[in-house]
């Protein structure tokens, strides 16, 4: 393995972000604002050549340190999955940056305040860490960029420095650094056992034994407790709420991509020959169940923020739902349509997500409040933010053309063809559950207010715009991702029978607002008092308090502890009761 032509590029990734953080933090002040504006096109630049010098070599893209290849060295490696991945973090990046330059920057004579100063050192440091994530040839590495996640990530809940939001970040860095054990603990395992840390080396060389199924077990679930994969989701919720709108962007577009990439790259890349469809289909169920109980806890929700905290918790579902679908006729797991999907929706989340949270800061920030019932007016006052946060959740129910529906049509596919019928189901219900917070937020916004709604404050234009163009981006993912798509699968994305889907997903998310909304929602649509389908609401709304219930159960630390140690055993056992004998 040798440095190949533009290698030098991935370096250059990782460190421009870092030594951002380096300057900034010596200069202080309102220097360090300048000096991310400044790293945020220099970032998307280096993004873009990653890519071009990519689709110019037959390989991946590698960078060895020093001049010392593995093991006793370390390279950096980009393939298709880095190089995607790094432009489409690098864009988010930027949009993310425009937007907080109304809340975190400093105007000439204005004092230097700190939250300002922290948030441009994390956004750098978080972007640095995720590039790491994506080029490293190595799971030591990989861990070191995690951690340089975490403690970039966690900072960002309480840039407010108010007791609630430290005892979120405290939450959330005491169950990720139980993860880090448990990854570490595997990684560990697998040196110990083959003597190389290397991916590419321990591809050749790890076999279906023991010391691979405790590995791959430990190292998965605690992946998924950093990812806040249901039900190990206990520090997402109270992180988003208390946190800024442009960190809860950063945490949710940006931070669990990183362990989510490491699930895959570990999976697909570096232990094929030890993962079983039975742990597939355990990490597919847990994708399933988040969706669910994610999305009924967000329609129960009363603040916006909150609202889209627990769509995070759903989406995140989606992205384990394509494991079990990799898996060949053979029981083998294979680079194909799933891992494209699930690529797919990585990159779509990233983007809607973050212009939904974006829009959620705006509406409060204007308003005063982000009472989703006091809404009244809301489309009328913020027209481009309404339409932002609706656009986002459009694209996240995967209607036509956004990367969600691509990456739906790929796994439907999937599931066609490997005969697992059920995950279709999941599929497209899911849909029906994403359209029910967005049908509720939309009918909220257009009511007619008692009186005019007047903003409490003058939001600047470029929030919402940028908050708007990272909606569109995901909205308009297909037409970016046309290329590698099979020509039989997508006839007509504007036919009647997809617009007749979109318009029944609709109607499905309607009738789930109306049943489980805290708030009646078709009385105050009208302004009555009552509604011939209260029958409906006293059913439902049980239902819906069971799920509030188990979502609570879940999230205290005694259960969240047994369930992180119980799964890691149900991996094992998986791992072993599916391998070969």
């Amino acid at each position: 393995m040798n440095t190949t032509p533009g290698g030098w590029l991935l370096a250059l990734a990782v460190l421009l972000p870092f030594v951002g953080v380096l300057v900034g933090l010596v200069l202080g002040g309102r220097h360090a604002q300048r000096v991310a504006t400044l790293m945020l096109p220099l970032g998307l630049a280096i993004a873009g050549g990653i890519a071009a010098t990519w689709l110019q070599s037959v390989d991946a893209v590698v960078y060895v340190l020093g001049g010392w290849t593995p093991p006793l060295g370390i390279a950096l490696r980009a393939d298709g999955l880095s190089v995607v991945m790094i432009g489409a973090i690098a864009v988010v990046v930027c949009g993310i940056g425009i937007y907080a330059l109304a809340d975190f920057g400093l105007p000439a004579g204005a004092p230097e305040a700190r939250a300002p100063l922290v948030f441009w050192l994390l956004l750098l440091a978080v972007w640095g860490s995720l590039n790491l994530v994506f080029v490293s040839g190595d799971l030591f590495t990989l861990y070191v960029a995690l951690e340089l996640l975490t403690f970039s990530g966690v900072p960002l809940v309480c840039l407010d420095g108010r007791g609630e939001t430290l005892r979120a970040a405290l939450r959330y860095l005491l169950f990720a650094l139980a993860g880090s054990l448990l990854y570490l603990l595997g990684a560990v395992l697998l040196y110990g056992g083959y003597g190389t840390l290397d991916m590419a080396l321990l591809a050749d060389a790890v076999r279906p034994e023991p010391v691979a199924w405790a590995a791959a077990a430990l190292m998965t679930v605690g992946l998924l407790a950093k990812t806040a994969l249901f039900p190990l989701h206990i520090w997402l919720p109270p992180a988003h709420a208390g946190a800024p709108a442009a960190a809860s962007a950063v945490l949710s577009g940006l931070v669990i991509k990183g362990s989510w990439f490491l699930v895959v790259r570990l999976w697909f890349d570096v232990m094929p020959g030890v993962v079983t469809l039975p742990s597939a289909e355990l990490l597919g169920a847990m994708g399933a169940t988040a969706i669910v109980v994610g999305s009924v806890v967000a329609l129960r929700q009363e603040r916006l923020k909150l609202l889209v905290a627990y769509s995070t918790v759903a989406q995140i579902g989606y992205l384990f739902l394509m494991f079990p679908l990799a898996f060949d006729a053979g029981g083998a797991i294979e680079h194909g349509a799933a891992l494209v999907a699930g690529t797919l929706q990585a990159i779509s989340h990233a983007t809607a997500k973050a212009g939904m949270f974006m829009a959620a800061g705006l509406v409060y920030a204007a308003l005063g409040h982000d009472r989703i019932a006091d809404l009244a007016g809301a489309a009328r006052a913020l027209p481009i933010t309404v339409l932002a946060f609706i656009t986002s959740g459009v694209a996240l129910m995967g209607v036509v053309p956004s990367g969600a529906y691509l990456a739906k049509k790929l796994l439907l596919d999937a599931a066609d063809q490997s005969g697992q019928w059920w995950w279709t189901i999941v599929l497209q219900g899911g849909a029906v559950f994403t359209a029910g917070y967005v049908v509720l937020v939309l009918v909220n916004a257009l009511r007619r207010p008692s009186a005019p709604v007047q903003p409490k404050k003058r939001i600047a234009r470029s929030s919402e715009l940028a908050a708007l163009a990272l909606a569109l981006t995901s909205l308009l993912l297909a037409f970016a991702a046309l290329g590698p798509v099979p020509g039989d699968l997508i006839k007509n994305p504007l036919a009647p029978k997809e617009l007749g889907t979109t318009l029944l997903v609709l109607l499905g998310g309607a009738v789930l607002a109306f049943a489980l909304a805290r708030s009646p929602l078709a009385g105050r649509a009208r302004g009555a008092g009552g509604s011939s389908g209260e029958p409906v609401r006293r059913l439902a709304l049980p239902i819906g308090t069971a799920f509030e219930s188990a979502d609570g159960f879940v999230r205290r630390w005694p259960s969240a502890s047994i369930g992180l140690l119980t799964l890691a055993a149900l991996f094992g056992w998986l791992l072993l009761s599916g391998a070969p004998h």
